[in-house]
This record gives structure tokens, C-alpha cells and sequence, in this order.
């Protein structure tokens, strides 16, 4: 099968409740800009490649096309301001619980919303509230090469792909992260803390 996040490779893969909305496009700009004010918590837009990704601090995000997990998904968290901030840990961790689970490497967390393998940055977490809504942006750096990596970022980065010697499936790896970050997420409204294994 070719190497897609194309909602008829990703949706049998599903089995929360996040991701029943998808939507998806070969380019775009921001995965973020396909989500619509009125969508359902769980909303997610997925894209093989953005011309103006962004991280933390308006950092650039850029990855060729059909290399990384480029997701974006709406919640619509019952808690007081004040903890949404901790949204990005949470993710954080159930990233890395994905990554883990899909891969069998040990990522690591670094505060406040990187995910590590051996010190290189191999994915990056955006939360960015909104008149009651949140939109997480994850970015995983799935399948590129060496030379596919920025040289000019902050913390060295690296792939999947690049630590464990192989290709990943990225759509079985997109459906391990919505369905660790919807466990984690409901963790969180209940206890403020974020689910574990």
C-alpha cells in the first residue's frame, strides 16, 4: 500500500472517538487552518506536507512531502485556564507513549514540548487556546533521511526512520497518537494528570 494518511488508509485504523472527523489535504499550509470553528472535540486535519508550518516561539516546521505525521486536532477542555498551559505535557507524553508502542524506541520528554530519542529532537508540540477551544499541533519526524533534516535548529533532530534503520507506517503511527492522546486528554479532565503506559 503506498505510504498515505489519506482517510481511507487511516480511518480503519481508528478506535476512539478522536479522528471521526479528518480532514486531509496533500498540501496546505497549516494543518490548523482546516479546522472549522464549529467542529466536534476530536476534529482532527492532517496534511502530507505544510508550506508554513510552525512550532514553538513561530519557529519554522518544514518536512518534504510524505515524511512526517502532520496532524492538528481540536478540544474542547471543561477546566479553568490556568491548566491549559499543561496541555502540552500531556501530549507530550502520550506521543512518546505512540512512538514507543509503534516502535519499540524509549523517547524521552523535554519540557516543554519536545519529544526526544537519544537527545535529537524527533517531534514537536504546539497548543494554542482560543475562546474555549485548543488546537494541538504535533509534528513527528517520521521517515526523512539525514539529509531531508533541518540543519539550522535548535536542537539537533532526527527520524524515526533514522533510528531504527527502517521506515515507519505512518498512518498505524497517526492512529497510536490519537488514540494515546485521547486517553491521556480524558486522564487529564478527570484527575489533572495524564495516563500512564
Amino acid at each position: 500500500m503506498a505510504d498515505s494518511l489519506a482517510p481511507d488508509v487511516v480511518r480503519p485504523l481508528l478506535s476512539g472517538r478522536f479522528g471521526h472527523v479528518y480532514r486531509y489535504e496533500e498540501l496546505l499550509e497549516s494543518t490548523q487552518r482546516l479546522l472549522r470553528p464549529d467542529d466536534p472535540e476530536g476534529a482532527v486535519a492532517v496534511a502530507e506536507e505544510q508550506s508554513e508550518g510552525r512550532g514553538r516561539l513561530d519557529r519554522r516546521w518544514h518536512a518534504p512531502a510524505r515524511t512526517s505525521v502532520l496532524v492538528s486536532m481540536l478540544l474542547r477542555p471543561a477546566v479553568e485556564s490556568p491548566r491549559l498551559p499543561e496541555l502540552s505535557l500531556v501530549t507530550g507524553g502520550a506521543v512518546a507513549e505512540a512512538i514507543a508502542e509503534v516502535t519499540g524506541l524509549e523517547p524521552a520528554i523535554k519540557f516543554p514540548n519536545d519529544v526526544l530519542l537519544g537527545g535529537k529532537k524527533v517531534a514537536g508540540i504546539l497548543a494554542e487556546s482560543s475562546e474555549g477551544r485548543v488546537v494541538l499541533g504535533i509534528g513527528v519526524n517520521a521517515n526523512q533521511t539525514a539529509d531531508q533534516l533541518p540543519t539550522d535548529a535548535q536542537t539537533e533532530p532526527t527520524s524515526l526512520r533514522l533510528e531504527l534503520g527502517e521506515p515507519v507506517d505512518r498512518a498505524e503511527l497517526l492512529a497510536a497518537i490519537l488514540r494515546h492522546v485521547e486517553r491521556a486528554y480524558d486522564a487529564w479532565i478527570v484527575t489533572g494528570t495524564s495516563a500512564s503506559g
